[in-house]
């Protein structure tokens, strides 16, 4: 198959080595180790396949952030989802890394083989098909992401509306980006001193989401696409402004991200979603105004109203061993957990970080394998 010329630009190998031989020569001047946390779990990804930090000096680091939007979802919101399914009558519709993620009574693909009907889809709206095709059934549909994936939940729901569905319910579960890297950053033990913002995300918002980030902490945002050269730009822009001492928010994915963002994608998302109270993010416990919830006008359709009685009481503890909250906080790298590769691995994953596509964990486990550090 005939590769795509707009993508392999961003991979020609000659440029890539021609700007990580830029930042190594820049690295020199720097006073003090640059640790730089890459946010989106598709940045490490292409980070770990391109064997990126093999191109770097020593004192300029990756680690890794709670961009993940499956690895940050903690174990009792699988549970209430397990809880879900096993109601009379009810199909629970879910994306697809989701259905793989263990809680206390094991997975939703676990809950499958056990005779719940659980079904995984590519699109939210592949949700109305079902719906009108099983019209005695409760179809609840299990939303996750970040503001990438919510204005798909928002049309979804303006779908069923309009097409005056009743037997949809649901349940909410989409979380935003600033509030828990606020709190990463606000740590006293912190030593991230810059980003690489999440590109996807930032289509949605723009990048004007991460200017009180920058007030705040004073360290280089750089809105980073996701080819290998897009990361090299984007550190090169790092340094520079480290070297500099001028930090600021910058794109590099200006190819596909603006200032302002989707304004109809947001106007979309404010019309049927608020500010949720608390989340509780898996490593991170509870922040305060981090996710969403479908307006009290909407509660209609709000799973977590309609069968708030069956939710009531799920803990809220993860597995003891399993060291995916402290990798989502940048503190600690997936060969750190003597879990990875052994009793935790895709076949078999103990935390959310190997089962995402995007998680940390199963991009060291693909890339590098179990035995590399």
């Amino acid at each position: 198959m005939q590769e795509n010329p707009y993508i392999t630009t961003y991979r020609d190998s000659k440029s890539i080595e021609r700007i990580f031989k830029a930042i190594n020569a820049l690295a020199k001047s720097l006073k003090k180790p640059l640790k730089i946390m890459e946010v989106c779990g598709g940045h490490t990804h292409t980070i770990m396949k391109y064997a990126l930090p093999a191109l770097l000096p020593k004192n300029i680091e990756f680690v890794h952030g709670p961009g993940c939007p499956v690895c940050i979802m903690p174990k009792n919101r699988i549970d209430c989802a397990y809880h879900l399914a096993r109601q009379e009558n009810v199909i629970l519709v879910t994306l697809g890394d989701m259905i793989k993620v263990p809680g206390s009574y094991g997975s939703l693909q676990e809950a499958r083989a056990n005779g719940l009907d659980v079904r995984f889809v590519y699109s939210p709206l592949d949700v109305l098909k079902i719906a009108k095709e099983n019209p005695s059934k409760r179809v609840v549909y299990f939303a996750i992401g970040f503001e990438t994936t919510t204005p798909m939940t928002a049309a979804l729901l303006e779908r069923i509306i309009n097409e005056k569905l009743e037997n949809v319910l649901l349940h909410i579960n989409h979380v935003l980006v600033p509030p828990p890297l606020q709190a990463i950053l606000s740590n006293k033990n912190c030593q991230i001193n810059a980003l690489l913002a999440p590109s996807h995300v930032s289509v949605i918002t723009g990048s004007k989401i991460y200017a009180p980030l920058l007030e705040e902490f004073k360290i280089p945002i750089v809105v980073c696409g996701f080819e290998p050269l897009d990361v090299g730009e984007s550190l090169l822009s790092i340094l520079k402004q480290v070297l500099e001492n001028t930090p600021k928010v910058e794109t590099q994915y200006a190819r596909s991200v603006t200032k302002e963002g989707n304004i109809k994608a947001q106007q979309l998302v404010e019309k049927y979603f608020c500010l949720e109270d608390n989340f509780h993010w898996r490593g991170l416990g509870e922040i305060p105004y981090s996710s969403l919830r479908l307006k009290e006008s909407y509660q209609d359709y709000d799973a977590s109203i309609v069968f708030k009685d069956c939710l009531k009481g799920i803990a809220k503890d993860e597995h003891k061993h399993c060291l995916c909250g402290e990798i989502l906080k940048g503190n600690k790298k997936p060969y750190d957990c003597k879990l990875f590769g052994k009793a935790c691995n895709p076949q078999n994953p103990l935390g959310s970080c190997m089962v995402s596509s995007e998680g940390a964990c199963a991009a060291y486990f693909k890339y590098q394998g179990i035995n590399a550090s």
